[in-house]
């Protein structure tokens, strides 16, 4: 009887040992327990030590740290018609664990497949161009419809980041003309504006030098000087016009005289 007594009494101090020790669950400080009870939500319980009535209640641990994952390469075909291969990495976490339990099963499935169609989706609507040149624009809008669908889960978008777009090579040597020929109007386009810049300069100064006729003399004889600075055997003497006039005029007078 006595050893009866005994080993029922150890039988139930470990049946209350298990108890308390299943009824006891530590919570690191970036975890949260959401916690039920038959069932039904209660409260969200956490950090440090949480004590769980066995049995009537369940909990369930939630992590909130910064979640970081790799969207794969996804089929995009741009407004432009052009089909590439994008891909992206994701930062998420958990903002409200009571909603990332009840309100979504598997919440990290579901808001990397919500990334994979989100992406298709909003640089659907963007051309190559665009795809190319504009990317932190692209990533701020695919984190802000991103974050605006998974708000009603409890969970934050907090960046996304578009890694790669692979372009066929084809459309690669495409893009490359095209830089070309931009490259070639922009050339054209600096040549003209120089022309124009300097017939302006040339109009300017013909102005002044018409107002003062010395100063057209002193130019003759600068060009001069920058003649034969250079070792030529021949110099080419430029008469002004009105020099001419002048000499043809006196020539013709005693003529006429004479007539």
């Amino acid at each position: 009887m006595i050893g009866f007594t005994f080993g029922f009494g150890s039988i139930l101090i470990l049946l209350v040992i298990v108890l308390v020790a299943s009824a006891v669950r530590v919570f690191r400080e970036y975890e949260r327990g959401v916690v039920f009870m038959l069932g039904r939500f209660w409260k969200v319980k956490g950090p440090g030590l949480v004590l769980i009535i066995p049995v009537v209640q369940q909990v369930v641990r939630m992590d909130l740290r910064t979640v970081v994952f790799d969207v794969p390469p996804q089929d995009v075909i741009t407004r432009d018609n052009v089909s590439v291969k994008v891909n992206a990495v994701v930062y998420f976490r958990v903002v409200d664990p009571e909603r990332a339990v009840i309100q979504v099963a598997r919440y990290f499935e579901a808001t990397s497949q919500l990334s994979q169609t989100t992406l298709r989706a909003v640089l659907g609507k963007h051309e190559l161009d665009e795809l190319l040149s504009e990317r932190e624009q692209l990533n701020t809008d695919i984190q802000r419809v991103l974050d605006a669908q998974t708000d009603a889960w409890g969970i934050k978008v907090s960046n996304v980041e578009i890694k790669h777009v692979d372009i066929n090579e084809t459309m690669i040597r495409a893009i490359a003309r095209q830089a070309e020929a931009e490259r070639e109007r922009r050339a054209k386009i600096i040549h003209a504006e120089g022309e124009l810049q300097a017939s302006e300069k040339l109009l300017q100064a013909a102005q002044m030098l018409a107002q003062q006729p010395q100063a057209m003399t002193l130019r003759y004889l600068q060009t001069l000087t920058t003649i034969a600075a250079d070792k030529n055997s021949t110099i080419v003497f430029p008469l002004p016009v009105d020099l001419l006039t002048a000499v043809i005029d006196r020539i013709g007078k005693p003529s006429q005289h004479m007539g």
